[in-house]
Parts: C-alpha cells; sequence; structure tokens
C-alpha cells in the first residue's frame, strides 16, 4: 500500500468540497476495520484512506496549511500505512473519567506489548503477536502509567495470511489485568486480508 506524500493531502478549500462524500466512506470503512476488545480497549487497523483522512483532518482544525506542516504529518502517520504482510492498528483506550483513568492507566502499563492475533479456533491456535513501532514507542511508552493511545504493527507470514483469510481469527488482548479477545467478522477479514496482500 503506498505511503501518502504531500500531493495526496489536498488544501483546504480542495478538502470542504469533497469532505462530506470522503467522511462518510471512511466512517463506513472503520465500522469494518473498528474492534472493541473488552469493555473500553479498541483497535482500529489502519489503511490509506483512514491516515488520509486522520492527516485532512489535522489540517482542517490546527490550520496547518504549509508543505513542512503536513510533511510533519505525514512522518508521523505513514508508518501506520501497513506493507504487504503487514497490518498497523491504532490501539485506544477509551476511558472518559478522570477517576477510571487514575485506576486503569498505571494498570495497563505494557498493554501495547500485549495485543495477538490469533488464527484458528482452540485455545491452541497459534497466534501472531504484535510490534511496537519503535518511534512512537519512544514517545508514548512509561513505566508508571500508560498512554490512551498506542500504535501496533502485525508482521504475517504467507500461511499466517492465508489462515486469515480461511478464519476464523480472534484479536486478544493478553495483558494480566485485561484480557480479552473477539472474533473477527468476515467483513473484517476481508478488510484485514486486503492490507495483508497488498491491494490498494
Amino acid at each position: 500500500m503506498a505511503k501518502l506524500t504531500l500531493d495526496d493531502i489536498a488544501d483546504q478549500r480542495a478538502y470542504e468540497r469533497e469532505r462530506a462524500e470522503f467522511r462518510t466512506h471512511v466512517i463506513a470503512l472503520k465500522k469494518r476495520r473498528r474492534l472493541a476488545v473488552g469493555p473500553f480497549v479498541t483497535l482500529l487497523f489502519e489503511n490509506r484512506d483512514t491516515i488520509r483522512f486522520q492527516i485532512q483532518e489535522m489540517a482542517r482544525v490546527e490550520r496547518i496549511a504549509t508543505d513542512e506542516g503536513i510533511q510533519d504529518e505525514l512522518d508521523t502517520y505513514n508508518p501506520l500505512i501497513p506493507e504487504p504482510g503487514h497490518l498497523a492498528a491504532t490501539l485506544f483506550i477509551e476511558l472518559t473519567d478522570e477517576y477510571s483513568m487514575m485506576e486503569w492507566f498505571p494498570r495497563l502499563v505494557g498493554i501495547e506489548t500485549q495485543v495477538e492475533l490469533r488464527l484458528g479456533a482452540g485455545d491452541d491456535a497459534p497466534a501472531v503477536r504484535c510490534e511496537v513501532d519503535p518511534d512512537h514507542q519512544r514517545q508514548l511508552t512509561r513505566e508508571e502509567t500508560t498512554a490512551a493511545v498506542h500504535y501496533v504493527h502485525f508482521r504475517l507470514t504467507p500461511s499466517e495470511i492465508d489462515a486469515v483469510a480461511s478464519g476464523p481469527v480472534r484479536l486478544a488482548v493478553t495483558h494480566p489485568a485485561y484480557e480479552h479477545e473477539i472474533e473477527l467478522s468476515p467483513e473484517t477479514r476481508e478488510e484485514l486480508v486486503a492490507d495483508l496482500r497488498g491491494d490498494d
């Protein structure tokens, strides 16, 4: 999947003309690519469109109009556009009240390393453990508390990609303080297989 360049990011007036239609497209796309794992952890599997939307909206809200400013956003978010054989996801800890954040963020240190794809049914199904993006890890990983957002990657072999295509597949968080899993729908597996096989 090709990375985004400056030419892919519309200026403000051009983006306003396409925004309603593009936003509708991305909302439908995210519905197939967003997975709630347990009560308050969500993973969104990113692709070129979700990342372009993120950058366009960031530029719109923060009024980023220079090539340098847009390039900074591209440098930050382009690593989340998966290459063939890879998946990339944003992990959200969706807590909104201060009490819950004070309780859970210290308990969930290291959660960004405790996510896996389980390829098949049963407890003995092979698993692909996530990897943490090194640049984001330096910014987001703490020893005493965790961040609300993390970025994780999965690297799959051709046979593992075939296993995703045939299913079943479960996404699991295996942190000792938060152990939950969810089975991927056929629609979600189809999206992820397109990423893994490099279909644009």
